[in-house]
């Protein structure tokens, strides 16, 4: 079923502001009437209507080759189809309410899948492997942001195709999951290599010692880990869209934060108990350890092949590389930084905040450029509407007290930061997690740095989805693993520069004993 666009869209599609005719608001998708009126003979409805639906279907063709080869997706195709269902409301109409009451939720989900993701990694960094094996620390960032480089930029991906319309025919579901997933193992196969090379190099650089069983060590159980955790938050993913979709609520508010609540939890276990495992093998090192590298590396292939045959995913297995592996270095100077810490008695207590704060920040970005993202697919593809070109260097009150949609959502992702903090911590000191006790200062200083490092990424976040769309980039493919990436660079970060000033003024001791 074609939806029907408001005339006020159909106006500022056109240029021209008279009332359109029932023919001309039949699809979004469709050319103005008064484009196809001069093809209209004197008898007019005749041929009016041959002339349109003919020129609807060649652009429908159009549209959808230009989308499979993309990756990305395009409201403009819904009107070619009657097999499509009924598209969802449009995120134009959506209230601060309504956003609100959709992320909360997940939101709430999500953050305290980050908490027990710092309450399992403040009891295993007291396990032989993570004090035998230090650099295990550096691939804890970098395998958490995976979620962003992969599972988030997946669940944005399916997220823009299901409120386009694109996801409605069991073909074109199953071409999509098919093509996805066989992406996302290559690429997680890819890196976890990649990152247990970079935890072996940022191990080496500071104190110039190289061990190459623990080489092998971080690699098996880095690509082990990538591989098993995005097959497991893949299908959650799928699962999760699909579901939004079938109750009518936005997948863009539900599906990024959801992918985090697990995420998070499932690749540090994942990661701590592979390490572990591996370890108590060490005797045999020369064997088992090249041999699990060997196992996932020789499925690359199979995997391959899969996504290739998939139009959806195929170029983005040729060029989605860039981001990915960017924001697998940018996490990782978050994970040096981490390892230098979370050794420091000054800094005792700070392995159970950092996946707190780096998992709340990612999310909160992660579903603002997925909103971002699915508002310019639905006014065309990637560098094609002039309308919205990129802004160089936008205004901080343009990104936050505008009236558009986009700025109303990030008013109500930034005012979720304090109260959501606030739930955490006091369930983390519940727990006793790190022998942690609260106090006014140390909520202070972290809340500040929690805020700071929100505002930043919903800045960012509103110029570089637009600077990418402007250059003809997909951002659903391009701007997450970038944006989650930074907030653990910025999490980790802002948060040893706060335990540092704490133990400057000697708040430490009453805030976390051992």
């Amino acid at each position: 079923m074609s939806s029907k666009p408001e005339p006020k869209d159909a106006h500022q599609l056109n240029g021209t502001g008279p009332a359109p005719s029932p023919c001309s608001s039949d699809g979004p998708g469709r050319e103005p009437l008064a484009g196809t009126s001069e093809f209209l003979g004197p008898d007019g409805a005749g041929v009016e209507v041959v002339v349109i639906e003919s020129r609807a279907n060649a652009k429908g063709v159009r549209e959808e080759d230009a989308l499979l080869e993309n990756g990305s997706q395009s409201n403009e195709s819904d009107d070619v189809s009657t097999d499509h269902g009924p598209a969802p409301p449009s995120p134009l109409k959506e209230t601060s309410f309504s956003i609100g009451l959709q992320v909360l939720f997940p939101f709430l989900l999500a953050g305290f899948g980050t908490v027990a993701a710092g309450m399992v990694l403040d009891i295993v960094q007291h396990w032989e492997v993570f004090q035998k094996v230090t650099e295990v620390f550096i691939l804890v960032p970098a395998l958490l942001g995976l979620k962003g480089n992969l599972e988030m930029t997946l669940a944005s991906r399916l997220s823009t195709a299901a409120n386009i319309g694109h996801m409605d025919t069991p073909k074109e579901l199953w071409r999509m999951i098919t093509g996805n997933m066989a992406l996302i193992q290559v690429q997680a196969t890819v890196v976890g290599f990649l990152a247990s090379i970079a935890a072996v190099v940022f191990g080496w650089i500071p104190d110039g010692h190289f061990s190459i069983p623990h080489a092998f060590l971080l690699c098996a159980s880095s690509v082990a880990t990538a591989f098993i955790a995005s097959l497991v938050l893949g299908m959650i993913m799928i699962g999760v869209i699909i579901g939004s979709r079938k109750i009518g609520i936005n997948p863009d508010n539900v599906a990024t934060p959801i992918a985090a609540s697990l995420g998070d939890l499932i690749t540090l276990a994942l990661l701590s108990g592979i390490s572990w495992g591996l370890y108590l093998e060490r005797d045999d090192w020369q064997y088992i350890y090249p041999l699990v590298c060997a196992f996932f590396v020789a499925l690359l292939p199979v995997w391959v092949v899969l996504a290739r045959r998939s139009p959806a995913t195929r170029e983005v297995l040729y060029s989605g590389w860039e981001p990915v592996i960017i924001a697998m270095a940018i996490s990782s100077v978050g994970g040096l930084i981490l390892d230098k810490t979370v050794s420091d008695p000054n800094f005792a207590g700070m392995a159970v905040f950092t996946p707190v704060i780096n998992g709340v920040g990612g999310n909160l970005v992660a579903v603002q450029a997925s909103r971002i993202s699915t508002f310019l697919h639905m006014n065309g593809m990637p560098g094609e509407n002039s309308e919205q070109a990129p802004r160089r260097c936008p205004s901080p009150c343009t990104t936050f007290f505008s009236p558009d949609v986009n700025s109303r959502s990030a008013r109500v992702l930034f005012l979720l930061v304090v109260p959501g903090h606030l739930v955490f911590l006091y369930t983390i000191s519940c727990m006793q997690g790190g022998h942690t006790t609260l106090t006014l200062i140390f909520i202070i200083f972290y809340m500040t740095a929690a805020l700071l490092q929100v505002l930043i990424l919903l800045y960012i976040a509103d110029w570089m989805v637009h600077w990418m769309w402007g250059r003809g980039l997909d951002p659903d493919n391009f701007s997450i693993p970038y944006l989650t990436a930074l907030g653990d660079l910025l999490g980790t970060g802002l948060l040893a520069l706060s335990f540092h000033v704490l133990w400057l003024i000697g708040d430490r001791d009453t805030d976390v004993g051992d």
